[in-house]
């Protein structure tokens, strides 16, 4: 996945999140891109505090796609996945994540919400820990504000 395709996916992902802030969810949308870098197979909302949308469509990637297929997917994300989520797509064996927004910008906009108690652990750091590679972009300077956009205006009326 080049850049180009990079800021478009995480365009598309935002939208998601949007759709997911106007069904009264968190701002968080995720895209998985097949190998050619720009079809979408899946696409994923947050759902609630524990389902994220990362960990929920690498659990659906997972049962409806081999790990030989996943591992030539990109994950695409809004935010930068939190260690649940890092994991999930470790262990869905999805091969490349790019996200748009890093936790640690999301924990500053955020703080110490009871909605989202955001761990300040990079997802790089957790797929450093493991066995495979997984290639992680982010964040994606382009469209950072967009992205950031969601969330501020979602947290400050959730306070």
């Amino acid at each position: 996945m080049d850049r180009p395709q990079a800021v478009q996916a995480l365009r598309l992902a935002n939208e998601v999140a949007r759709r997911a802030l106007a069904g009264g969810h968190h701002p968080f949308g995720a895209l998985l891109i097949d190998a050619d870098g720009h079809t979408v197979l899946l696409e994923q909302g947050n759902v609630d505090s524990v389902n994220h949308a990362e960990a929920v469509l690498a659990r659906r990637a997972a049962r409806r796609f081999g790990a030989e297929r996943l591992a030539r997917c990109t994950l695409v994300t809004t935010v930068e996945p939190c260690a649940m989520c890092a994991g999930t797509q470790y262990w869905a064996n999805v091969g490349r994540l790019v996200y748009g927004m890093s936790e640690r910008r999301l924990l500053e906009m955020t703080g110490n919400h009871a909605e989202n108690p955001t761990l300040d652990l990079p997802c790089r750091e957790v797929f450093s820990r493991g066995q495979k590679g997984i290639e992680v972009i982010g964040p994606v300077a382009e469209v950072e504000m967009e992205i950031a956009a969601l969330h501020r205006d979602f947290w400050r009326r959730a306070g």
